[in-house]
């Protein structure tokens, strides 16, 4: 461990420097489940405090330099507190109400430190600053707890880099206790007794509900103290629930106004009700992060229980996203098929996404700019969040699904028929809070590995393996600084890659997301091939060797894997780092191939393009322009051109145009970056077969679309006879992955299967080959030899084969020739092997000459081009007078016309 050596001098010097401020104290630390996360500062002074110039810095997992810090503002009273909390919406509730500030820099974890500065100087610190560790002692420890500042402790810790014991100063509390915030100190001062309240009457003068709603986005009445009634439809008043409960207006005060809404959620726990309990309340409007609700709740009496309330029904799409604003806060149902488009969040918060259909990203169906825009915005309306309504995190058993499990999955694409519950609007979003348990039916199960097209000999896949990091390579070494954070983890993300790369049963597979550690012993792509080995043991697995220790300066890299039992590497392994591959992009890399079946030969590269996150520091061309294609797209764009003049040079030294680049190119399938690499000549084969873009590979916040891609040459895309993303990934919950954080022991064991399902986040693509090449249309089209000629005698009986037409047939196995069209004549035919046959008696007086136009038709409908074909009929007497006389016949044939020209003449 790492430690600092602090002098004696050098304290006293830093507590000179920050006496000047000693206002100031970090005097609260909540360090609670999920993103429950705080800090409190108090101004310990008598007089109020500027807090401009002030900031607080967090320095995460052991650095030395800030990965966030937070400008403070504003004036802090004396004696007062400033709370901040995490900015992530997912925090607790109640911890957000006491907040002043929400900010990245308390996104902290036990082993994270902070450092409260003014200007330069250190006022106080938590932890130790360039340690990554999780500081325990006395009893007091930095992980999962609420510690609060010692009430004697009232100077700052202006030492950030030393030895930090939280016992010191610290006095340790429950795990999401937040009850000490917004004030120092261990105790509080007794409140005086409150004034007796006058009991509530039930038929008294009351606001209505459909009043309190309003009818716009806020309600009229926000911080009025109000009484009124309605019959409770929906009861969340437990402590892992939204501590309240909704109700509806009374049939009696319905106003009928389709603008207003007759529903309204009592954030109150204190007094129980049922469900069907007409209730009076009396309490606060309050606008709770947008949505109205009745806070500050007084009393609740209950005038009389056992009502029915019936739901409204609704339906998706609406017109837009604010028609559902007139239905807040009451039963609402809908009976029509909706789909799961969001599953991500179904272990951690109990949250599906429904539409009426499959949602995509703006940008795979339609050009980036408006038309995306509108695809999207279009989406917004289609539609709902179903929430559990409660506020604690990986509770179990996971609703709705209780059985979840590996094998037992609920997968974007499935369906549920009618929804029933009471309607919500929290964190920007409208959402249901089921007050019947849905239920799912099965409409998008899982498939095995698609067999290998029965007209294919060669199969090539793509596959993002979402950061395979195996430590040192011997067991040891994690945590990496992606992947597995253990061994356990690890050997179980390996099975799961392992079990689907054996399963797709391709001859040449790009990786993106693998360890960028080189190519030896304990590298992780080999790792990942003896892995494969071991499993697959009808095949022999072995990766491409660009004899470097680092490809590029990313901590990921790509990497190509093939079987050996089926091709073989020829010309040079190539790699290149030129820009734009030395930023970003990560560097190309190349192999060509011979299959060992057929000795054709083809080249296969990878790509991983620049990721749409992180746009922040993107400048200049680079910012993302709300035109659906995030930020980082020139990058792309370039490493697009870049990639595909490069593989146009053939890097590989194998001089052929069979070429497909495999890969994750961080771009949706009308965006700039593909469509760059088509105008080099680089197709997306799946789109291509397909004739759509509705093919996807991964799902981002409920909208599928496609990041990974095989882009073939134009000579390759010919051969190609199938294409499938196989839907292992983009489809299952994220919590059927290996990891095992927010997972019980039992949800360790039931959750987690060795199989190829949620293996990565990236659905692998995979395309089959017919390598010796498909013809066009027009390459398999039939062609009849130009000027044929042929004789035959006066009088051959019918059935004379005169001759054999000469023609080709480039597809003659898969759709031969089946018929000859003719014209010109009755005498003579052609069947369907090119045989030309007499089919009626030929004379020679009458017809001397014989002129056919003809055609050839193969059983796929191919015709081919018109050819004139020439029959010669020679004369009995002519073959009478001399009949070995070649001159003779010659020269018969010659005044052919002369004699025909007397007889008509006389």
């Amino acid at each position: 461990m790492f430690k600092t050596k602090i002098t004696p001098l050098a304290l006293i010097i830093a507590s000179i420097s920050a006496s000047a401020s000693a206002e100031l104290i970090i005097s609260e630390y909540v360090e609670g489940s999920g993103f429950n996360k705080a800090i409190e500062i108090y101004n310990t002074s008598s007089a109020e405090v500027s807090l401009n110039g002030y900031s607080l810095s967090l320095y995460s997992n052991g650095s030395g330099s800030a990965s966030v810090t937070e400008e403070l503002t504003g004036l802090l009273a004396a004696n007062s507190t400033y709370v901040i909390v995490t900015s992530d919406s997912r925090a607790n509730d109640e911890l957000k109400l006491k907040a002043q500030l929400f900010s990245g820099a308390v996104n902290f974890n036990g082993d994270d430190a902070l450092v409260l500065m003014q200007g330069s100087n250190v006022i106080d610190s938590f932890g130790q600053r360039g340690v990554k560790e999780i500081w325990s002692a006395g009893g007091v420890t930095t992980k999962d707890k609420t510690l609060r500042r010692k009430e004697n402790i009232l100077i700052g810790r202006a030492t950030p880099d030393s030895t930090f014991n939280p016992s010191d100063e610290w006095l340790q509390f429950d795990k999401n206790d937040f009850s000490g915030l917004g004030f120092f100190g261990i105790g509080t001062t007794p409140e005086p007794e409150p004034e007796p309240l006058e009991p509530l009457i039930c038929g008294n003068d009351k606001t209505t509900i459909n009043a309190i709603q309003g009818t716009g986005a806020a309600s009229p009445f926000v911080n009025t103290t109000v009484e009124l009634e309605g019959v409770v439809t929906a009861n969340f008043q437990g402590d892992n629930q939204l501590k309240g409960f909704f109700i509806s207006s009374l049939p009696v005060d319905d106003d009928t106004n389709p603008l207003t809404s007759e529903g309204i959620f009592v954030y109150f726990a204190a007094a129980n009700v049922s469900v069907g309990d007409h209730v009076r309340v009396q309490g606060s409007v309050e606008e709770y992060f947008n949505a109205t609700q009745i806070g500050s709740v007084t009393q609740v009496a209950v005038c009389n229980s056992g009502l029915t309330v019936s739901a409204t029904k609704i339906s998706l799409p609406v017109t837009n996203t604010t028609d559902l604003e007139a239905f807040e806060g009451m039963l609402i149902t809908l009976e029509q098929p909706l789909i799961v488009t969001n599953n991500f969040g179904l272990g951690r918060y109990g949250e599906i996404e429904l539409a009426t259909e499959r949602l995509y990203q703006g940008t795979q169906v339609a050009l980036p700019g408006d038309a995306a825009n509108t695809l999207e915005a279009n989406n917004l309306t289609k539609k709902i969040l179903l929430d559990d309504g409660s506020t604690l995190q990986n509770i179990e058993p996971i609703y709705p699904i209780p059985g979840l499990s590996a094998e037992n999955t609920l997968r974007t694409g499935d369906t549920v028929n009618t929804v029933t519950g009471v309607l919500a609007y929290s964190f920007d979003t409208y959402r249901i809070h089921p007050t019947i348990t849905p239920q799912f039916i099965t409409t998008n199960a899982r498939k095995n590995a698609p067999e290998l097209h029965v007209d294919a000999d060669l199969r090539v896949a793509s596959f993002n393996v979402l950061n395979y990091f195996n430590g040192d390579g011997q067991g040891a070494g994690f945590p990496t600084s992606r992947g597995a954070d253990s061994e356990a983890e690890f050997i179980r993300q390996e099975a799961k890659i392992v079990s689907a790369i054996s399963a797709i049963q391709a001859d040449v597979i790009g990786l993106m997301e693998i360890e960028n550690d080189g190519f030896g012993e304990f590298s992780a792509i080999a790792s990942l091939v003896n892995a494969l080995n071991d499993f697959d043991t009808a095949n022999q697995y072995a990766f491409v060797n660009f004899g470097l220790d680092k490809i590029g300066s990313d901590a990921i890299t790509t990497a190509l894997i093939y079987r050996v039992n089926r091709v073989v590497e020829v010309g040079s392994a190539a790699i290149t780092t030129q820009s734009p591959f030395d930023f970003g992009n990560r560097p190309p890399i190349a192999q060509s191939f011979k299959v060992l079946a057929t000795d054709e030969v083809f080249t296969a590269a990878v790509a991983h393009l620049k990721s749409k996150g992180g746009c922040s520091s993107a400048t200049g061309a680079n910012q993302d322009k709300s035109d659906g294609q995030a930020c980082w797209n020139e990058t792309r764009v370039a490493g697009a051109n870049a990639y595909a003049s490069w593989l146009n040079s053939k890097p590989t030294g194998i001089d052929d145009e069979d070429i497909i680049l495999i890969g994750d190119l961080n771009a949706y399938a009308m965006e700039d970056p593909i469509r760059a690499f088509a105008d080099n000549g680089y197709k997306n084969a799946v789109a291509e077969l397909d004739g759509n873009t509705l093919g996807y590979s991964y799902s981002f916040s409920g909208r599928a679309g496609s990041l990974d891609y095989a882009l073939v040459s134009p000579s390759l895309l010919s051969k190609i006879v199938a294409t499938n993303d196989w839907h292992i990934n983009a489809d299952e919950p994220t919590l059927l992955d290996y990891n095992v954080e927010f997972k019980s022991d039992a949800q360790q064991s039931s959750l987690y299967a060795a199989g190829p399902y949620r293996a990565s986040d990236h659905d692998p693509i995979i395309v089959d080959i017919k390598s010796e090449g498909i013809l066009t249309p027009e390459e398999q089209t039939p062609v009849i030899a130009a000027n044929q000629t042929f004789i035959v005698n006066e009088n051959s009986p019918v059935g004379t084969v005169i001759g054999q037409l000469a023609f080709s047939d480039p597809n003659a196995n898969d759709s031969p020739v089946v018929e000859f069209i003719v014209s010109g004549s009755n005498s003579v035919t052609i069947n369907n092997q090119g045989q030309i046959v007499v089919t009626a008696e030929l004379d020679y007086e009458q017809q001397s000459l014989i002129t056919l136009v003809v055609q050839a038709q193969d059983s796929a409908d191919n015709i081919s081009l018109e050819q004139t074909v020439t029959i010669n009929v020679n004369s009995d007497k002519a073959q009478n007078n001399d009949d070995d006389s070649g001159s003779l016949f010659w020269l018969t044939i010659f005044l052919a016309p002369l004699t025909l020209f007397r007889r008509f003449k006389s």
